[in-house]
């Protein structure tokens, strides 16, 4: 029985001190009942060989001992999932705009893709990992009670999620927001040789005229698809296409003005030319440094549309049990 006083030796010592005298004694007695059981079996005395395989199926001592002991967490079950749902948002917040810049500058600026520095990228993953985790921690060791697992209210639950659902709300503020857009733009932007903006005038290129027009019909079709989607509040794919490729055309033709250096030249009463010059230098040179920028914000408006368009072709899911159509 060599083997088995290795074997409960090797068990204790992973043991707590308060607990190892009971846990060995009732450790020790079931190891003697299944070797005295295969004995009775056998009609004869087990070997070593045999005793061995009788401890390998028990497992190794730390994984027995295991057994014994209380389980033990440093963020508990209850506040896990509320744990990985934070962890995820400031990882997102912290990974998805800077891979987006990095795309702009890697597009729009190829000298300058370094941006995005690795080092510095995985010491903000670190940092709000480690603080993320050490706050829940925390939580779970001071025993704090969240006040919507004490005082849980179903009626306080938010109503059944509807994706495809259009708010008639949120379309008028839309349709009105174009409108206004649209009416201002027209007014100010009409293509001609010089602009008049509040007093300034500016010089733009021949290429105005074409960027007007795309502008002017991009803002036609996004007010025809509102228009539709206050008609019949829900998504569906051609509308959601729709929008999809108004928003990619339209951060495409802001993109491309960005870098176009439209403006020729800017006259403001009181400011000689030489100065003029200047200014309109650096407001080509501050467009085009927007440029990274704004491929991100489309880039991030593009797949928010085409997740949309993915999920409307989806089919919908089944209602929950026992809740009946139309009820």
């Amino acid at each position: 029985m060599d083997l088995v006083e290795r074997y409960l030796e090797a068990v204790q010592f992973w043991l707590p001190k308060a607990q190892k005298r009971d846990i060995i004694a009732e450790l020790s007695e079931d190891l003697r009942s299944q070797i005295e059981e295969k004995e009775a079996e056998l009609g004869r005395k087990l070997d070593d060989k045999e005793v061995e395989a009788i401890l390998k199926h028990c497992g190794p001592p730390l994984v027995v001992a295991t057994l014994y002991l209380p389980q033990r967490y440093l963020i508990g079950p209850t506040l896990f999932p509320l744990y990985r749902f934070v962890l995820g948002v400031c990882l997102a917040g912290v990974i998805i705009p800077r891979c987006l810049i990095w795309l702009g500058f890697l597009i729009a600026s190829p000298a300058h893709r370094s941006y995005l520095h690795m080092e510095n990228l995985w010491s903000t993953i670190i940092f709000f990992t480690f603080f993320t985790t050490l706050v829940f921690v925390l939580m779970e060791r001071s025993g704090v009670k969240l006040a919507a697992l004490v005082d849980f209210n179903p009626r306080k639950l938010p109503p059944v999620r509807q994706p495809n659902r259009i708010s008639r709300c949120s379309t008028l503020f839309e349709i009105g927001g174009i409108l206004v857009f649209g009416g201002w733009f027209v007014d100010l932007f009409w293509p001609r040789g010089t602009l008049n903006l509040y007093g300034v005038g500016v010089t733009v290129a021949p290429i105005w005229t074409t960027f007007f027009a795309s502008i002017a019909l991009l803002t036609l079709v996004t007010l025809f698809v509102a228009c539709m989607n206050l008609v019949r509040p829900f998504w569906t794919r051609s509308r959601a296409l729709a929008r999809l490729l108004c928003d990619a055309a339209g951060g495409f033709i802001f993109c491309l003005f960005l870098r176009s250096q439209v403006v020729q030249a800017i006259s403001i009463s009181g400011v000689d030319a030489e100065k003029a010059s200047k200014l309109t230098g650096l407001l080509n040179s501050g467009m085009a440094a927007m440029l990274p920028y704004a491929i991100a914000v489309v880039a991030a408006i593009v797949a928010v549309d085409l997740h949309r368009a993915i999920r409307v072709g989806r089919p919908a899911m089944p209602p929950a049990i026992g809740v009946q159509a139309g009820a």
